[in-house]
Formats: structure tokens, C-alpha cells, sequence
């Protein structure tokens, strides 16, 4: 499903990874450990496309449609969740209404509610990056930190749901410094020091 060869990424004279090779196949389910600072938000941005590698090569099925939480999710801070997550799905013309309210009621969102972005928590925005990633099918979910700002009840929510998504046959990649118990990994890997080990 994608491919990743001798990626080398850095930023004047600082490498934040080389040497990266990554073999990933539909329906894995991945844990890539690391501190803050080593790599993990930059690696999934060269997947997005969002940044460019140094060195090496990206090979991706045609079929993958990417769905991405990285860093500190953006969103249009004057407009409500709504519209928000509206305006993001039309960007591929693939909106489906009941299944994003659905999403944010797992979330105890309320997708109804007028209150703009500015307004929300940490919590709130993080839930809310968490359902973009998710709500338009993609079958390649790349999550940075995603229970960053979540309360257990959340964490719990966040974990069958990637349970459940992972059993229909989802790829998900997920980068953090904290492990999840709830999630059973098919492939650990270590981000350390500028290399990416399979554990």
C-alpha cells in the first residue's frame, strides 16, 4: 500500500531522520514510538505531501485516500464544527451528513452547535481533528499524537473506534510517546535518534 525508501529529512544542519525505510501493508495497524522532536510529525507530513524529503522516495497504491491528524489541528477559527467539517469533506466532494453526526455524538460533540472553533478546548479541537481524519472513508489514517488533550472517557471512545476501523480493513498509522493498551499493534516501530527501528 506504501512504500517509503531511504527518506532523509533536514532542516539547515539538524537531520531529523535518514536511512528511513518503511514497508507498510493495507490493513496494518502501526505504532511508531518517539519523544517529542524526533521526527514523527515531519515524517507524516512527507506522506501527506504537506513537506518535501531531502533524499529517497514515496510510493503510494493509487487507491490510497489519506486521512491525517498532524500537530495541532487547523480550522477555520470564526466558523462552527458544522461548517468546519462540512467545508473540509467538500474539498473532495464527499460529504455524508449522518455519518459525520454520528462521529461527533460518539465524541460528545454537538454537531449542531453555533459556538465558532476559536471557543473550543484542547479537547474539543482534538476531537473534532480526530473525526476530519476519519469521516470520509480513507483507508490510509495517519494520527500525531491524537489522544493529545483527551479525558479517559474520550481515550476509551478513540480506541474502539480505531478498533472498529481497523477490523473493516483500515490502515492506521499512529504516532505518539504514549502507548495504548486498548489498541492491539500489528508493527512497533522507534523513532530515535534520526532512525526509524521496527521493534
Amino acid at each position: 500500500m506504501l512504500q517509503i525508501e531511504n527518506l532523509k529529512k533536514s532542516y539547515k544542519h539538524n537531520i531529523v531522520f535518514e536511512h528511513l525505510n518503511m514497508n507498510i501493508d493495507q490493513g496494518e495497524l502501526i505504532y511508531i514510538h518517539g519523544i517529542n522532536g524526533s521526527g514523527k510529525s515531519t515524517l507524516f507530513k512527507i506522506i501527506c505531501g504537506i513537506t518535501e524529503q531531502d533524499e529517497g522516495h514515496i510510493k503510494k497504491d493509487d487507491q490510497v485516500h489519506i486521512g491525517a491528524l498532524i500537530e495541532n489541528p487547523g480550522f477555520l477559527e470564526n466558523e462552527n464544527l458544522r461548517f468546519n467539517l462540512k467545508f473540509l469533506a467538500s474539498l473532495n466532494n464527499n460529504y455524508n451528513e449522518e455519518k459525520v453526526a454520528k462521529l461527533c455524538q460518539h465524541f460528545h460533540l454537538d454537531y449542531k452547535n453555533k459556538i465558532k472553533m476559536k471557543e473550543y478546548s484542547l479537547g474539543m479541537r482534538q476531537k473534532a481533528g480526530i473525526i476530519q481524519a476519519i469521516m470520509e472513508n480513507q483507508n490510509l489514517i495517519l494520527l500525531d499524537e491524537p489522544t493529545r488533550g483527551l479525558d479517559d472517557e474520550a481515550i476509551e471512545t478513540f480506541c474502539n473506534m480505531i478498533n472498529k476501523l481497523h477490523e473493516e480493513g483500515k490502515t492506521i498509522i499512529i504516532a505518539a510517546h504514549d502507548y495504548l493498551e486498548q489498541l492491539t499493534f500489528d508493527k512497533h516501530y522507534h523513532l530515535t535518534n534520526g532512525l526509524l527501528k521496527e521493534e
